[in-house]
């Protein structure tokens, strides 16, 4: 893995791990599908002119057309929209920590579900991500942590998963741009629609939302989108996903800077273990292609 991949891989995470912390500031202010909805309009529409720009087609294979809508739905609309209504009551750092175990689920699912063999080392990894993610909620439980919204963030990244293993492979074939703004647009119209049946539109506009929602809307929302398939292009998408490891880190570091969430010893300890296990889980896959 050469530096240039270091550096970008650097780079994606800390955006990624950004966006919890940017949410978390839009919710104050914005009722929170509604703010979504939006958010993907604006970086789907700008995602397709770019891909237009370069060349690219919106004529995509039937596999193509069938990930765009499903990774548009379960990812962008039902993930990020869950996350979104559990920030209202759900810190950033415990949201980017329980997002973070995203491929420790694709990595148990893979071996329970699609017959994927799971090396000793993965199978240490998942376990030491669940110690890992034990000791937090423990901690936090006892603080007095809104359960309503760490189901919600639960079962996003439960959609997350199911999202991953549904469309491996089925991107391939040109056009990735085109793809992700197209996805953007199919998760913008399914969480229009969730927000005019469960939502009433709030809005209190001021320089904290207009910065947060201008930076997810072009960092976390598009910039890291390109930077995450200019990764998987040079080194794999097994390869790439090894920078996961490092989201729980930055998703707590930035919030606690931030947004001064208070941070732990447990806190701290959880998160060590569940990089770890992340990081191990993955090392286990990579080694297995």
């Amino acid at each position: 893995m050469d530096i240039r991949a270091i550096l970008a891989g650097l780079i994606f995470v800390l955006m990624w791990s950004s966006a919890f912390t940017s949410a978390r500031i839009i919710v104050v202010d914005a009722s929170p599908l509604w703010a979504l909805s939006v958010r993907y309009l604006i970086s789907g529409l700008l995602g397709v002119a770019i891909a237009l720009a370069l060349g690219q087609s919106w004529r995509l294979t039937p596999a193509q057309w069938r990930a765009t809508i499903i990774f548009g739905v379960l990812q962008n609309a039902v993930y990020l929209g869950l996350n979104f209504v559990a920030m209202q009551t759900v810190e950033a750092s415990l949201a980017a920590i329980i997002a973070s175990t995203m491929p420790l689920l694709v990595g148990f699912a893979a071996w329970a579900f699609l017959g994927e063999r799971l090396r000793p080392l993965g199978v240490a990894g998942l376990l030491a991500g669940v110690v890992g993610v034990f000791i937090i909620m423990s901690a936090r439980l006892s603080g007095g942590v809104d359960l309503t919204g760490v189901l919600l963030c639960g079962l996003g990244v439960m959609a997350l998963t199911a999202a991953t293993l549904l469309v491996r492979g089925a991107t391939s074939g040109g056009n990735f741009l085109m793809i992700v703004g197209l996805q953007m647009l199919a998760g913008c119209v399914a969480l229009a629609l969730a927000a005019l049946l469960f939502e009433t539109p709030r809005l209190n506009p001021t320089w904290p939302l207009f910065f947060a929602f201008t930076y997810t809307c072009l960092v976390p929302g598009l910039a890291a989108t390109m930077i995450w398939f200019w990764l998987v292009n040079r080194l794999g998408a097994t390869r790439a996903a090894t920078f996961h490891f490092l989201n729980p880190f930055f998703g707590v570091a930035i919030a606690a800077l931030l947004l001064s969430e208070p941070l732990g010893a447990s806190d701290i300890l959880g998160v060590v273990i569940v990089a770890l296990g992340i990081l191990a889980v993955q090392i286990s896959r990579q080694k297995k292609e």
